[in-house]
């Protein structure tokens, strides 16, 4: 197949960015049929980070199997935000940057990619990092598991904190969490590829979105070392909601928010 053809046929599937994508699926080492079995497979609606395997986020190309939840653009806000105050935390500390191990969880990770990329921003800036992540799905773990590798960090498998070593509590200076945070009766209203091939227990967020972020956000300030952070994506809509959630736990918060990305970010701090 050409690229034209490939193209053409993925704007008559109603990719939208046909162009782009053909380059991308040109661009893996394969025979002339696996391609072409490539392309069947975007058309039939797999989404086409599953396709090729990867998804890039914050610059990183991240590892991301079939049935596992793929990173979206706007969720490198909740990134960048996380850097920053993990930066601040280890240049307040009285070490050398280097010396200092910020301890970040990545809550509901998924591919791992927010605690993989936050990882490594911290690394660029010569912040050492000690990375753990959790999530309920297998499949999940096992792609984390090979993504957060490289930055030598811990995946562990089951429901949120119960899955974690009782010698985390009170440690933790960053945690962030991308839990699912849809409606029940709004994943009807979702893309195909998201409803079809992504896992529903990284979408559903249980009646009104928020039966997930309302669990990590009670048990946080156990978990959470003085002056530590959590962040949590959320939408424009329930940011009210998930910063009264933080309020009854205890934690300061405030709400941040990106146009560009289309994102919103609620953000907590323990007491010092």
């Amino acid at each position: 197949m050409t690229p034209p053809d490939i193209a053409a046929t993925l704007r008559a599937a109603g990719c939208v960015f046909a162009e782009e994508e053909a380059r991308l699926l040109l661009a893996v080492e394969q025979t002339a049929d696996q391609l072409a079995d490539m392309v069947r497979q975007r058309v039939s609606g797999l989404p086409l980070e599953h396709v090729l395997g990867w998804a890039e986020f914050c610059g990183l190309r991240i590892e991301v199997d079939r049935g596992v939840f793929v990173p979206r653009r706007r969720t490198e806000l909740l990134v960048h935000e996380a850097a920053r105050l993990g930066t601040d935390a280890a240049s307040a500390a009285a070490v050398a940057p280097s010396e200092r191990r910020i301890v970040v969880l990545d809550m509901c990770c998924g591919s791992g990619a927010v605690g993989v990329a936050l990882s490594a921003t911290l690394h660029a800036g010569r912040f050492g990092v000690e990375l753990h992540a959790v999530d309920v799905e297998p499949a999940a773990v096992r792609c984390a598991g090979r993504n957060l590798a490289s930055a030598g960090g811990r995946v562990y498998e089951g429901d949120l904190y119960a899955a974690l070593p009782p010698c985390l509590r009170g440690m933790v200076d960053v945690l962030v969490a991308n839990a699912p945070y849809v409606p029940t009766d709004s994943i009807a209203l979702m893309p195909a590829e998201a409803r079809l091939f992504e896992p529903r227990v990284a979408l559903d967020g249980g009646a009104d979105g928020l039966d997930v972020q309302r669990r990590i956000i009670a048990e946080a300030p156990r978990w959470l070392a003085p002056g530590g952070h959590l962040l949590v994506e959320t939408s424009r809509a329930q940011a009210p909601y998930t910063v009264d959630a933080f309020t009854h736990s205890g934690l300061t918060s405030r709400v941040v928010t990106s146009d560009e990305l289309g994102a919103t970010v609620v953000i907590g701090a323990a007491p010092r």
